[in-house]
């Protein structure tokens, strides 16, 4: 009492302070605790809900639909892989190069590549069947338009493939004279072949990143143990480009006769700038055969239009 008594007796700003202070302390105190009590409550209740949704699918129920499904999927793609991993012909093969040129190095992409083409086609074709009748006008269409939806289906992902190829060489074309630049600059300091590549390797990686994970599988193969000739030679295969075949030619001819290296690649890396300067001008020579087209169908007519419209206009205003 004597202390609430000394409060009050205090100056207007004091014992407000006092009063919000004596008011603030307890509230908090007591909203951090109902806090940390809901805090712990949920983490009981999720780690609960964690272990009931393990029981159920460790025990088949309703919630393991999703899990069986998946092992299912994966069952499918293994027996597929395990199918045609034992083919060994002329197409298969060249299937497998063009998985690993379009970067694709996972042993069960055959499988899964075969998968798609089927799905896509039987799905494409039974989706056109459904839908044709409920659009199309002409009772003749239903079975052309299957049979074309069910063929496209199958040749999708054959073509986005061949895409994904293409957009890779290109990449490997655009910086394999990077590449080899880079490559005379290590040699000029003094660095050997294969750590020259694993820098390189490493410089390229923000540029071209899919170049650069080539020059580490070839690091890797060399540290595997074969040698710089083979090593080069399966880079080639994988980048499905001429220079690096040549390079691996150059590289295997400079080894076996004791030539220096790096006037080899000083020599080679001038050849592919003077290359790419030609690529250049040979594409900017072709620009005005290119562009004639475009200007004839689309700049031409409205020349034709703006000039000859005023005279269009005056004989008709004047025959009037």
């Amino acid at each position: 009492m004597e202390t609430l008594l000394d409060i009050i007796s205090m100056s207007g700003d004091s014992a407000n302070v006092v009063v919000m202070a004596l008011v603030f302390i307890p509230a908090a105190t007591i909203a951090f605790f109902v806090m940390a009590a809901i805090r712990v409550r949920g983490a009981v209740k999720r780690r609960a809900a964690g272990i009931s949704t393990d029981m159920m699918m460790s025990s088949g129920g309703r919630h393991s639909l999703r899990h069986s499904s998946v092992k299912a999927a994966q069952r499918l793609i293994d027996r597929t892989t395990k199918h045609y991993s034992s083919i060994d012909d002329k197409n298969m093969k060249a299937l497998r190069q063009r998985l690993i040129q379009a970067g694709i190095f996972d042993g069960r992409a055959v499988g899964f590549f075969f998968l798609t083409r089927a799905v896509l086609a039987v799905g494409l074709g039974a989706a056109a069947f459904v839908l044709v009748p409920l659009f199309a006008t002409a009772d003749g269409l239903q079975w052309p338009l299957t049979g074309g939806a069910g063929l496209l289906g199958y040749l999708a992902p054959s073509i986005v493939l061949d895409r994904i190829v293409a957009a890779r060489r290109g990449e490997y074309r655009a910086g394999f004279p990077d590449l080899m630049d880079l490559l005379v600059v290590c040699a000029d300091a003094g660095l050997a072949m294969t750590s020259a590549l694993e820098r390189v390797g490493r410089e390229l990686a923000d540029s071209y990143p899919h170049l650069s994970a080539n020059i580490h599988m070839t690091n890797l193969e060399i540290r595997a143990g074969r040698t710089m000739s083979e090593a080069l030679e399966h880079l080639g295969d994988r980048l499905a480009l001429d220079e690096v075949r040549s390079f691996a030619t150059l590289i295997q001819q400079s080894d076996e006769l004791g030539s220096s290296i790096t006037d080899a690649l000083r020599v080679y890396s001038e050849d592919m700038r003077h290359k790419r300067l030609s690529t250049a001008e040979e594409k900017a020579y072709a620009l005005p055969s290119k562009l004639s087209l475009p200007l004839m169908v689309c700049v031409f007519p409205v020349l034709f239009v703006v000039i000859l419209l005023p005279v269009f206009v005056r004989i008709k205003m004047g025959a009037y």
